[in-house]
């Protein structure tokens, strides 16, 4: 699945909390099984601001609302007309052009590759090398960055902070990093670590069968996750991922894993529990924290279809993007044998370094609070359904 931003104080809206917000904490644990046990009828007995209050990690603050579809100025009213007419035909175009020359860079890089992967009709494109791997990877960032533009995203603000320390920790071979942990705010996030990274991820293995993006997923190395499988000799996800960013660690030829250890998406102002899996090959990890600072609307994922947020998205002049990279983060013996404790370091870090607030609740709020929106007390509206697979 990047240059000069303005800085935050010169936009109305900012994804950066405010100081006096207090710690946010669930009635229940959310890294266990019981928390999926919330009833959805209980949001009754609470009016939405309470809800809202609880929930903040997945409220939309901008001039859209929640779902939104909220009441709009009439000046933004106009502006989406003017998009509507000029901006998303254009974008749409270039995207599905940009998108049809990376699959055709893709399958000639892979023609009469003669990579076999484990099982039958999958092709083992990961460990490709030599100008086959290096125009996949060189083309591949090229036109990820060229769909961020397409999406608005003219000048993306990084801020480096891995040299902080005076030399890059990374050129030890002990220490090479073999996953990139970053906060999940939006499928943009993707984009821009594919231009940065060019990482590996997890992806559905419906995913590799799909037209121009299945072969683009094979290319990029991911891991696909048959979830319905019940085959005893299924290494699973956990396994697999951690198989993987050890091979990482080990390799340099083999692409790091991209890991969004929350799970699910958030508005961008806070970073909720990691989950432990993505910590336990015992390896280096590379902390990316992304922001989207905006005045309209956000593009942050949340409550809201993905075909809606997709073109309200093109429907926006302009969009910003802030990226803050980290150093390495090497795991002391005490991380290694306690994958939880490696986990809560790493976003204790991140918070800190990202001006994020910590955030207690999971995903069974998060159901909670789109079943409100929803309207529905009984199960969660069917994009929040599609976003958990």
């Amino acid at each position: 699945m990047q240059m000069e931003l303005k800085p935050l104080d010169s936009t109305d809206r900012s994804t950066t909390p405010k100081d006096e917000r207090s710690l946010l904490k669930s009635d229940s644990t959310t890294s266990s099984s019981s928390a999926s046990s919330v009833s959805y009828t209980a949001i009754n007995s609470e009016s939405l601001l309470e809800l809202e209050k609880k929930c903040a990690a997945y409220v939309r603050n901008d001039v859209y609302g929640p779902m939104g579809r909220g009441p709009i100025p009439l000046q933004e009213k106009i502006l989406r007309g003017l998009s509507m007419v000029t901006l998303v035909p254009i974008r749409l175009v270039s995207g599905i052009l940009v998108l049809i020359v990376y699959f055709l860079i893709c399958r000639l890089c892979t023609l009469f590759s003669g990579r076999g992967g484990e099982n039958e009709g999958e092709e083992d494109l990961v460990h490709m090398t030599g100008w086959r791997r290096e125009t996949v990877v060189q083309a591949g960032r090229f036109c990820a960055r060229s769909m961020l533009f397409v999406f608005g995203f003219y000048w993306i603000r990084v801020e480096d902070r891995s040299f902080r320390n005076g030399s890059m920790q990374q050129s030890d071979e002990v220490e090479r990093p073999g996953a990139i942990v970053s906060n999940h705010v939006s499928y943009v996030d993707i984009l821009y670590h594919m231009s940065s990274f060019f990482p590996s991820f997890v992806a559905k293995a419906s995913v590799a069968k799909l037209p121009l993006v299945g072969l683009i997923s094979k290319c990029l190395g991911c891991i696909y996750v048959q979830r319905e499988s019940k085959a005893s000799d299924s290494k699973g996800v956990s396994g697999a991922v951690t198989e993987r960013v050890q091979e990482a660690h080990q390799n340099k030829n083999c692409p790091m894993m991209l890991l969004f250890p929350e799970g699910t998406t958030t508005n961008g102002a806070y970073l909720l529990p990691f989950k432990s899996g993505a910590f336990l090959a015992k390896a280096p990890v590379i902390p990316v924290i992304l922001r989207y600072p905006y005045k309209r609307f956000s593009p942050a994922w949340d409550s809201m279809a993905g075909m809606r947020h997709l073109f309200l998205l093109l429907c926006q002049f302009v969009n910003h993007m802030e990226v803050i990279k980290l150093p390495v983060y090497c795991p002391s013996e005490e991380e290694k044998e306690d994958p939880r404790l490696y986990a809560n370091n790493v976003r204790k870090l991140m918070a800190t370094e990202g001006k994020l607030v910590l955030s207690e609740i999971g995903l069974s709020e998060k159901r909670v609070y789109h079943a409100a929106l929803n309207g529905n007390s009984n199960s969660p509206p069917r994009h929040l359904q599609k976003k958990e697979d």
